[in-house]
């Protein structure tokens, strides 16, 4: 990639943060001034940025309408299948990503091990919001009034002697998931299986979606997802999030 265009897409990273000033692009890129104007410039001129009233530059229309298009060519799913069938490989349990979707958080895709037990979830249907790691990795992130509205209509039944019933601690281990960066689900639905679940990120910065990795106890339990899994698990989660267009 050549330095220009290299420096260009810096720029337009930076710029889509909020609007800055020809001094600030420059400092950013550490070349002088001039140097950074030349680029804005040809950038204006192409309709990717936009020079403000105040002085400062922003994103341009047609690139917000590229990007517009360019959403509609790929889906969340079309994004991560490729990664997700490679971390399955990879660890040789069950992959789940989650997405979510209106006022739902849904499966929408699915990769079996292949010599492995496949386990129970349906693509299109709708996560059990207290049990499943997915669903956690997501609520967690999300604004509480959100989350709050997601939960509104669980009943937090009990399904294994694990579960968590009560609202107050479902609250609890959200904090805790956000605070560690990963959801657990030990064996809160169907007790002979454990999990581990991380975010996935848009553009945006939101967390949109979540990527799980399951596992018969008998198997791998937590600690062995843990130390053996959850370094893949999180490296892929970011990798989707970075072709979604996230930046840390």
């Amino acid at each position: 990639m050549s330095q220009t265009v290299r420096r260009a897409i810096d720029i337009l990273e930076f710029v889509a943060r909020k609007p800055r000033t020809q001094t600030e692009v420059g400092e950013h890129l550490g070349v002088h001034r001039s140097t950074a104007l030349r680029i804005l410039e040809s950038l204006t001129d192409g309709g990717l940025a936009r020079r403000l009233p105040d002085g400062r530059y922003a994103v341009g229309h047609r690139l917000a309408g590229l990007a517009q298009l360019a959403l509609e060519q790929f889906g969340l799913k079309d994004i991560a299948q490729e990664r997700l069938r490679a971390l399955g490989e990879r660890c040789g349990h069950t992959v789940h990503l989650a997405a979510l979707e209106g006022g739902q958080i849904l499966y929408v895709d699915k990769i079996d091990p292949v010599d492995g037990v496949r386990l129970y979830a349906q693509i299109g249907r709708p996560v059990r919001p207290h049990t499943a790691a997915v669903a956690k990795a997501i609520l967690a992130h999300i604004p509480r009034a959100q989350a709050a509205e997601l939960l509104a209509t669980c009943d937090f039944k009990a399904y294994t002697a694990t579960t968590i019933t009560s609202p107050d601690r479902f609250g609890t281990v959200l904090d805790e998931t956000r605070a560690r960066g990963f959801a657990v689900d030990d064996g809160e639905y169907e007790d002979y299986v454990n999990c581990l679940a991380v975010p996935v990120r848009d553009s945006g910065g939101d967390v949109v979606a979540a990527v799980s990795v399951t596992a018969l106890k008998a198997r791998a339990d937590l600690a062995a997802l843990e130390a053996d899994v959850l370094p893949d698990l999180l490296s892929t989660a970011a990798t989707i999030s970075k072709e979604l267009g996230w930046r840390p």
